[in-house]
């Protein structure tokens, strides 16, 4: 397995967010060796108990319930540690310790990619729950470079492409439904250079993503 930072979610008690959550979600993608996700641990501190505990309902809630969605703000370390400090916690745990409080893993469907006769190639799914509003659009095809795509139906609504450490990629930003999902569908033609160079990009987009509030369930591959 790879290695991947840990996500962090406020959990507020109404959309409005206008007092202290009730709660933070921490979260880690359990990656495969070539950056397919093959579950998801995560631990839940609760600011009425100051307890941490289980967190497998929160998990699977927020990536299919939008009204508790709507209650959640993915954040980086740095504001989940203010946001911790402020309900009481004091100082956030270091992400080791995070880490060894981790309960049951939720494993995530997985299956060998499709041999598609795409020698060097691979193609990635990054697959996203709820909707993205104007603003956070907007901000997503900035971060991501990506390009305009004339889609009369709007499914896909942005590409680009880069060459990094040898290889070459390609991603869509695709639209699943309104309101119900997105997805980043990334192509690597693969070169000499590192592997790790595609699991840093997949990770720098998800959290560009993430970042706009859309949650991320899992990474695929097809070939």
């Amino acid at each position: 397995m790879s290695d991947a930072s840990l996500d962090y979610y406020l959990i507020f008690a109404s959309p409005g967010r206008g007092v202290p959550p009730q709660g933070i979600l921490v979260e880690e993608f359990v990656l495969c060796d070539d950056y397919t996700a093959a579950g998801i641990d995560g631990v839940e501190w609760s600011a009425a108990t100051g307890a941490w505990g289980g967190s497998s309902a929160t998990s699977r809630g927020i990536r299919a319930d939008a009204l508790l969605r709507s209650r959640v703000v993915a954040v980086n370390r740095h504001d989940a540690g203010g946001a911790y400090k402020a309900c009481g916690g004091g100082e956030l745990p270091p992400e080791a310790e995070i880490r060894a409080l981790f309960g049951e893993r939720q494993p995530l469907p997985a299956a060998a990619p499709l041999d598609l006769g795409a020698a060097g190639s691979r193609l990635y799914r990054v697959l996203f729950a709820g909707e993205l509003g104007g603003r956070g659009l907007a901000d997503v095809r900035s971060a991501l470079g990506l390009e305009l795509v004339d889609d009369p139906l709007a499914r896909v609504v942005g590409t680009a492409t880069a060459t990094a450490a040898d290889h070459t990629f390609t991603w869509e930003l695709r639209r699943i439904g309104p309101g119900v999902a997105w997805c980043l569908d990334v192509t690597v033609q693969m070169g000499n250079g590192p592997e790790s160079a595609v699991g840093a990009l997949l990770h720098l987009h998800r959290q560009a993503i993430r970042g706009q509030g859309l949650i991320p369930v899992t990474i695929e591959r097809f070939r």
